[in-house]
């Protein structure tokens, strides 16, 4: 059943994209709905990054000594100031790795 089901909704979300990306069929949403589906994506990679960052075997990994954390906050800042994401991600990657190996070494 599981293979039936997975095929089902490749074709509902390939349909669904197809409608929406084809320019012969013209679709015009509300400016109210635009600006929600604005909002989709930042809530989204929200809901997937939050418990990596966040949590370790269910439980809160802190604040001071998590450097996933820090590297978060440091892409963050980056991106808002660089705005060019390949440098961002480059330049969060070697901040996240210097600030894991200073924070693993501090001991606890």
């Amino acid at each position: 059943m599981t293979w039936p089901l997975l095929l089902i909704l490749a074709l509902v979300i390939f349909m669904l994209r197809y409608f929406f990306l084809e320019p012969v069929i013209p679709v015009k949403l509300p400016s109210v709905i635009r600006q929600a589906l604005g909002y989709s994506a930042p809530c989204l990679l929200t809901a997937i990054c939050a418990p990596i960052v966040l949590l370790e075997k269910g439980e809160f990994k802190g604040i001071l000594d998590n450097p996933y954390l820090w590297g978060t906050l440091l892409c963050v800042g980056l991106a808002l100031k660089i705005r060019n994401t390949l440098v961002v991600v480059l330049l969060t990657l070697v901040g996240f790795y210097l600030l894991n190996a200073l924070l693993n070494e501090i001991p606890k």
